[in-house]
């Protein structure tokens, strides 16, 4: 919602001073950035209801709002928008009307509205087993054309940054051949959540695999040879994430393995797979966490509860 249009100038000079705000109380970056956003929605909806003055905004306003969010589709994925998506919006208006407050703006109504229950998941994650399971589905494929084949060893580099590497789903898609050292074995995420850099080794396995894929089949599939960007799609263009997920759910479905096809398995169940047996192989929770890029080592310690299931 960052590209809504305001046409009220006090609107958007509100939107710079609150995120200026946030900045000087030591908010993470990623909030920063976020939660003016976020209100910009809000302050969206006022001006096509004729609400120019923050002084005219009453409860309906925040009501029709949040019945708003609630109906509102899923831009990037289709769908509802999720319950911590919704949570997160109302937040910050409460942040916004906290710092409105702060300003000397008078009679703002108060957010009554009771958050959504967040559900609970379970992290879904492969045994070693079923990893060894996904490369065998990859290696009896059919490779009909040197097209298909490319497509084909390019699950295999799937799993190899996903799994092997540990990356997030944007992490995957958004690497560039410049990111790869194969001389040094290290992966440079450039940009991981929260805009942090972080460097990843990688074992020989991942450097032949990656050194194929490089030097060999991604050029067939490439219309522009100046593409910089590792994973290419069949259209020769940069991948899409629906894309790769697909391709995942496509070598499951493809496993004589039942239990693997009951599981809910998504890219990242492939980073939180890693992150589990490499725990159980007895790396240092440390190192995990590095190269995870987890800021909070409590954030790494869930996968310890997961060990049992690999």
């Amino acid at each position: 919602m960052k590209k809504l249009p305001l046409n009220n100038a006090g609107y958007q000079h509100l939107l710079k001073a609150f995120e200026e705000w946030l900045d000087i109380l030591g908010y993470a970056q990623g909030t920063v950035y976020n939660l003016p956003n976020y209100n910009r929605e809000f302050l969206y909806l006022l001006e096509q209801n004729n609400v120019r003055q923050l002084t005219n905004i009453d409860h309906k306003h925040i009501k029709n709002y949040h019945s708003h969010l609630l109906s509102r589709t899923n831009e990037r994925e289709g769908g509802a928008l999720s319950s911590n998506y919704i949570n997160g919006h109302l937040f910050a208006l409460e942040k916004f009307f906290e710092f409105l407050r702060h300003k000397g703006v008078k009679n703002l109504p108060e957010i009554n509205i009771r958050r959504l229950e967040i559900e609970k998941f379970k992290r879904e994650i492969l045994t070693i087993g079923e990893i060894k399971e996904l490369y065998k589905v990859i290696d009896e494929q059919e490779c009909i054309t040197p097209k298909q084949e490319a497509l084909n060893y390019q699950d295999r580099v799937l799993l190899a940054i996903y799994y092997g590497c540990g990356l997030r789903n944007s992490e995957g898609r958004t690497l560039c051949l410049e990111d790869i050292n194969l001389d040094t074995q290290i992966l440079h995420v450039k940009k991981g959540k929260g805009n942090k850099q972080r460097l990843i080794p990688f074992n020989n396995a991942v450097k032949e695999c990656l050194k194929i894929w490089m030097y060999e089949y991604r050029m067939i599939l490439l219309k522009d040879k100046t593409e910089s960007r590792l994973l290419i799609s069949s259209l020769g263009k940069p991948i899409a994430g629906c894309t790769l997920g697909n391709r995942l759910k496509r070598l499951i479905a493809q496993s004589s393995n039942i239990k693997l096809k009951e599981k809910n398995i998504t890219l990242h169940s492939l980073r939180h797979s890693i992150a589990t047996h490499l725990l159980a192989g007895g790396m240092d929770i440390q190192k995990v966490q590095k190269f995870l890029g987890h800021s909070c080592l409590d954030t790494t310690e869930i996968y310890t509860h997961l060990i049992e299931e690999v």
